[in-house]
């Protein structure tokens, strides 16, 4: 396995991405700021203008099975096309009965109740994602979620979203911020 790959989302005064706006879907929001800045590196570089830094891995799939990754990597477009110019980034926390369920236990609300990687799949290419970790950096967020999409998918990425939301799985969250971009 190739190492994790830190990412930092830095909130300010700069980046490739405008921020439209900051909204708290479940708990606690995040301040509203002009910018976000996307860093791909251990040490991104230090800003004392940050409103917020929000920092996850990409590592291995959790909860993926061989055929489903299988049909990701085959139907998923890349990040950084040309023509998504919005954006999503929508940090998510579970709450301590999530993770006090075993494995297979969360495997199965992620998986049968809740179809997650089916309910996805319905969206590609149009919406590309992209998960980060953040649980075990003690972030304040167990997960970042990237989404990117062109302005004619804006539907189908709203659609998404009240898709995921409506299932059991989001029965567990106790945070949700859901941040929107353009560039």
């Amino acid at each position: 396995m190739s190492r994790p790959l830190m990412v930092t989302f830095s909130a300010g005064s700069h980046g490739s991405w405008r921020v439209d706006g900051v909204t708290s879907v479940i708990g606690p929001s995040l301040a509203l700021s002009a910018r976000l800045q996307i860093c791909e590196d251990e040490s991104p570089p230090a800003t004392d203008e940050a409103v917020w830094q929000l920092r996850g891995t990409v590592s291995n799939l959790r909860y993926t099975s061989l055929s489903d990754r299988s049909m990701l990597q085959a139907s998923q477009a890349g990040l950084g096309r040309r023509a998504a110019t919005r954006a999503a980034l929508i940090p998510i926390k579970k709450n301590e009965a999530w993770w006090n369920l075993a494995q297979d236990e969360r495997a199965a609300v992620f998986h049968e109740a809740s179809r997650h990687i089916e309910i996805g799949a319905r969206y590609l290419p149009a919406v590309a994602r992209r998960l980060h970790h953040s649980r075990d950096l003690g972030e304040p967020f167990d997960f970042l979620t990237w989404f990117e999409y062109a302005p004619e998918a804006a539907n189908e990425f709203e659609e998404l979203v009240a898709a995921l939301r409506a299932t059991a799985e989001w029965q567990y969250v106790e945070r949700e911020v859901d941040i929107r971009l353009s560039r």
